[in-house]
């Protein structure tokens, strides 16, 4: 199979928290990333007057999700379960990257996430052609990435 030239586009994707697919589906998946810290160093008797840059801890960024609001409880049903009962509501979420013929191609796992954020739409008489949104932030402690296809 020849590798692929051509990007993919970043609108078709599924979310699945542990293991079952978000009902409704998300409009925006944002804040993929890590970063490793960076310790400089430098012996005293080096020759050359540079520092060392040692890697050193890293951390995963907080995830953020959007929807439009469906009729379904599951995001809050989870935000209440992290209220009540603490680091036992955390959760496994998997982000799926699909491809034009709608075959996954990558994913991203989220390891030990619970909802630190919730955020319900903003309501406006004077509207007619907004779609009222939800939004999930997720903290977020271990991310891998792997390529599917």
């Amino acid at each position: 199979m020849a590798a692929r030239t051509t990007p993919y586009g970043a609108f078709n994707f599924i979310v699945n928290i542990d293991g079952q697919e978000a009902f409704g589906g998300f409009s925006d998946v944002s804040g993929l990333s890590t970063d490793i810290t960076v310790a400089e160093y430098r012996n005293g008797n080096e020759r050359e007057n540079h520092v060392r840059k040692v890697p050193g801890m890293h951390k995963v960024s907080d995830v953020t999700l959007k929807r439009g609001i469906v009729n379904s409880t599951d995001l809050w049903a989870w935000v209440n379960d992290v209220r009540q009962n603490g680091p036992s509501a955390k959760r496994t979420v998997v982000i799926t990257m699909l491809d034009e013929a709608r075959n996954p191609v990558m994913a991203w796992s989220l390891s030990r996430v619970f909802p630190m954020k919730y955020s319900g739409p903003t309501l406006a008489a004077k509207g007619g052609g907004d779609v009222a949104m939800e939004e999930l932030v997720l903290s977020v402690e271990g991310l891998e990435f792997e390529q599917v296809a």
